[in-house]
């Protein structure tokens, strides 16, 4: 699929507009739009008179062209009149004041009015629409997100933590809310964290970032349901956003058909771009493992936006690498916000496919009718899949509690930037890498890595000790094995329920300011072979071994000499534990090593140049291969001795490959085993 989203209902007033928009989607090689995403306006202009002509006709005559839909629910910003008549909607923010009409997403989830008209607008569209043949899915809503504190969402909380702990005692325990003389003594003392009230009991904070997300879920549920009661064959889909804080995407996924999300890199701030398409790397395969199966990429910009700090124009070239390397990680759309720029309001410098001008004689367009003409020629890639052998542990609730802890660096923990400097040393040798959850099946991944698991519960640490015991790699990182999953600090040492497949005890751990320095040596003769000594900033922690072997001490400070980097044989297999936040040069080194050890296989059998990766999707049989360039400049690789085909050109390729600048070649291949 191949197309963006389209807001036909600001262009009723020029019906040429609209005319004009079916002949440009057809010469861009468009074949589907997300239609309504804000359209409740022009659906119910008026409380109970629904207006759905124009889209009867717009349906109508995408059926006509080849052109399909993914029909949204307007949930995403609420009319006017729904404000004026219903104040319960909008949303009460943290300092219990509540919202005036305006923006998006800013309407309360458990309000009973905005539910009620929700699932009114939702049955109409599904009796009317449903099976019509133009619609392919249901889009719903449109980024969820945000919180509010209101009357109904404090006791719908109080509702949750009735259901999760059954008594106060057990939640007084649980938040160990004897510290400070804050035991609560009836359910109705219970509020959502405040700056003016509560908001230093971890338990509480915690407990009320997964109450907003689980809510959220069931909003989005009750969104659903008419949906699926009037066909429950028509997939659904709801979009997400870059590693988003607010919602555990995990559970999210549970209710939803199939993953789509929301790309925005800010490519071109440096004059390479690893580091930016490392992490949105990070985010495709993560949404691809959410359910384990292709993805759509539901948008993306074509140009520019106008919201990031500079709006820099994709240089020559980077649109097409950055939509291929959406779908070299698992997505099976490419597409974009917007179809056609607005006119006026917040988002009228947005990049779209249609600019202002109003035709087809833009770099821009013609840079997205070229991509079309790519992606027409990968019809045998679809529904392919991404096999990976290697894992990265990543959860919100781990997240949210990492950030919360008060701990040894308060300024910046840092925790998405220490799973990145893991996943980046796979994403620079091109191996294959699934992002999971500690609920996850961890069966069939040769190496686990799991960097700053604060939050681990018990059986968590079981899964972990089974899957090394039975062959498996394990690498933990520092702050790892600290708390449970109320935020309660292990007692008996950390980390915890690891502690006894890691073979060390965590005794300290030390906040370097930004200016410290610390390093760790490599002993001579380690298991792993490797040499030399890496810087460690930030964080280094003042570990005890119990059974592991050290492979490297730290250099300075009165720790010298402590170890810093751990393996213990433990079963069948390894687990290795790092004791420091270290610079990048050490987490190639050590993941090379690793691999190797393993048996991982890379996309490419080569070394690639800094800047440059390789993906590959497989159905069993072929796979193919995506070789991106994002580092700022031409290369030429190595290709390894399978026989390979150009997928587009259909011509042989071997020996040496060329790569432009953000040049990206897709190669075909017999599957390996």
């Amino acid at each position: 699929m191949h197309g963006a989203d389209y807001n036909p209902d600001q262009w009723l007033h020029d019906p040429e507009v609209l005319r004009e928009d079916i002949r440009l989607m057809k010469l861009a090689k468009c074949n589907v739009m997300s239609v309504g995403i804000f359209a409740w306006s022009a659906l119910e202009p008026e409380e109970g008179v629904f207006t759905f002509g124009w889209l009867d006709r717009l349906l109508d005559t995408f059926a006509e062209n080849g052109i399909y839909a993914w029909l949204a629910t307007p949930s995403g910003a609420r009319p006017a009149w729904m404000s004026q008549r219903y104040p319960e909607v909008l949303r009460v923010r943290a300092n219990r004041v509540r919202n005036l009409h305006g923006a998006r997403h800013n309407h309360c989830y458990s309000s009973p009015v905005y539910r009620e008209k929700t699932a009114v607008m939702n049955r109409k569209l599904a009796e009317r629409y449903s099976q019509h043949p133009a619609v392919v899915g249901w889009h719903v809503s449109n980024e969820y997100g945000g919180e509010c504190h209101c009357d109904y969402c404090q006791e719908a909380f109080r509702g949750w933590l009735k259901n999760k702990y059954g008594s106060l005692d057990a939640l007084n325990l649980a938040w160990w809310t004897s510290f400070w003389s804050h035991t609560y003594t009836d359910w109705a003392q219970v509020e959502s964290p405040s700056p003016q009230g509560e908001n230093a009991v971890h338990g509480l904070n915690l407990d009320w970032r997964r109450f907003v997300s689980d809510q959220t879920i069931d909003f989005c549920k009750a969104e659903i349901a008419p949906l699926r009661a009037v066909n429950p064959d028509l997939p659904v889909t709801a979009n997400m956003m870059d590693l988003f804080d607010g919602l555990d995407y995990r559970q999210f996924a549970e209710i939803l058909d199939v993953i789509s999300w929301d790309a925005y890199p800010t490519w071109h701030e440096a004059a390479s771009d690893r580091e930016v398409a490392a992490w949105f790397a990070f985010d495709h395969d993560m949404f691809r493992s959410l359910k384990g199966r292709p993805f759509m990429l539901m948008e993306s910009t074509p140009s520019q936006t106008n919201w990031q700090p500079v709006s820099k124009l994709k240089r020559p070239g980077m649109h097409r690498l950055s939509s291929l390397q959406a779908v070299a990680h698992g997505s099976d759309t490419v597409q974009y916000f917007q179809w056609r720029k607005s006119r006026g309001s917040s988002e009228k410098f947005h990049g779209a496919v249609v600019d202002h001008a109003g035709h087809e004689h833009t770099r821009v367009f013609r840079d997205v009718a070229g991509l079309g003409e790519t992606l027409s020629k990968l019809t045998e890639v679809l529904g392919t899949g991404v096999k990976a052998e290697t894992a990265i542990l990543f959860d919100w609730d781990n997240r949210w509690a990492v950030k919360d802890a008060q701990g040894p660096r308060n300024k910046d923990i840092g925790y998405e930037r220490t799973v990145m400097q893991h996943y980046r040393a796979f994403w620079d040798m091109g191996v294959p890498v699934d992002v999971i959850g500690a609920a996850g099946d961890f069966g069939g991944y040769k190496l686990i890595v799991a960097p700053m698991v604060y939050l681990l519960r018990e059986e968590t640490g079981r899964r972990l000790e089974r899957f090394v015991e039975g062959g498996g790699t394990l690498v933990v990182t520092y702050w790892s094995g600290v708390v449970d999953e109320n935020d309660l600090c292990h007692l008996g040492g950390f980390p915890g329920p690891l502690r006894k497949t890691l073979g060390i005890w965590a005794e300290e751990i030390d906040g370097l300011h930004d200016h410290d320095r610390n390093g760790i040596a490599l002993l001579e003769g380690n298991a792993l072979g490797l040499g030399g000594s890496y810087e460690a900033r930030e964080l280094c922690e003042l570990i005890h071994t119990e059974g592991a072997e050290t492979l490297a001490v730290y250099e300075d400070d009165f720790y010298a000499g402590r170890p810093a980097l751990t393996v213990n044989r433990f079963g069948h297999g390894k687990a290795y534990y790092l004791a420091a936040r270290t610079d990048e040069p050490f987490y190639g080194a050590f993941y090379g090593r690793l691999a190797a050890e393993a048996g991982i296989r890379r996309a490419l059998d080569t070394e690639l140049p800094a800047g440059v990766t390789a993906q590959v999707r497989t159905d069993g049989e072929r796979d193919y291969v995506f070789v991106l360039n994002f580092s700022g400049a031409a290369q030429r690789i190595e290709l390894d001795g399978c026989a390979y085909t150009d997928v587009e050109s259909g011509e042989p390729v071997s020996g040496e490959l060329a790569l432009d600048m953000h040049g990206v070649r897709i190669l075909k291949r017999a599957a390996r085993g």
